[in-house]
């Protein structure tokens, strides 16, 4: 089966269908999430998006009047996007890894993919060059150190908390990341991480949660910035290229 097929494949069992039945529980979560992401980026206006999922970022981020773009290598996704938001975004229909912009972008926001790709520091070097000279990546993984994974290795549920889980395989995760280690992948690409953060306090596996209310679900958001970074479900960076002062440092 080729690449298109297999992530055509996976658009359609993961976004389309949600055959976990959870996916609102995420769209919950990032939408709650979202303005604090955006104040990462200042007054950035040409934003980038990597994946397009089920449209819950991108919708937000053309509501605010963001010039959006987006790089999806599923054309099952691509058309999806296209159908629901037709002039007012662009759509690029490629993998990331090969992915040619034709100009900069003022910010980046790859939330949740590098734990798809097969090769994300390939990923984080092509961003490099996506990027404007004072332009932002705000990028988000799930986070092997969350309060969730940890109590499910204490409870004899999970080997270790970076051990993928039957969900974590379900919707095709291939790793999870300690923060750390997120911010090793980009400093090893050349650019300089001025902030880790993370959200959402999750003590439960999603499917325990699908009776939660949403309120509940913002609440556990919204309260992040109470606990550390390295305990939540989410953890992420922002990250910019090298001023020239910085870069002559590491030279000498």
């Amino acid at each position: 089966m080729s690449i298109a097929e297999n992530l055509d494949n996976y658009a359609e069992s993961v976004y389309i269908k949600d055959s976990t039945g959870e996916n609102f529980i995420e769209n919950i979560i990032h939408t709650a999430n979202l303005p604090s992401l955006l104040g990462k980026i200042g007054e950035k206006n040409r934003i980038l998006e990597l994946g397009y999922g089920e449209g819950t970022i991108t919708s937000s981020l053309v509501e605010r009047g963001y010039r959006v773009e987006i790089v999806e290598g599923s054309a099952k996704l691509c058309q999806a996007a296209r159908e629901r938001f037709g002039s007012k975004i662009v759509v690029h229909e490629s993998l990331f890894e090969s992915f040619k912009p034709t100009q900069l972008y003022d910010a980046i926001f790859a939330l949740h993919i590098f734990e798809h790709v097969e090769f994300p520091s390939a990923v984080i070097h092509n961003m490099v060059s996506w990027l404007s000279p004072d332009g932002r990546v705000v990028a988000v993984v799930p986070n092997a150190e969350s309060l969730h994974r940890q109590l499910a290795v204490i409870m004899g549920m999970q080997e270790a908390a970076d051990t993928l889980s039957l969900r974590d395989k379900l919707v095709g995760h291939q790793r999870v990341y300690t923060l750390d280690k997120f911010v090793a992948d980009f400093e090893s690409a050349g650019l300089k991480v001025e902030e880790r953060f993370g959200y959402f306090v999750k003590i439960v596996p999603n499917s325990m949660m699908s009776e939660w209310s949403p309120d509940l679900l913002c609440a556990l958001t919204h309260i992040s910035d109470k606990l550390p970074s390295n305990l939540l479900a989410n953890i992420g960076i922002v990250a910019r290229k090298p001023d020239t002062h910085e870069l002559e440092n590491l030279i000498i």
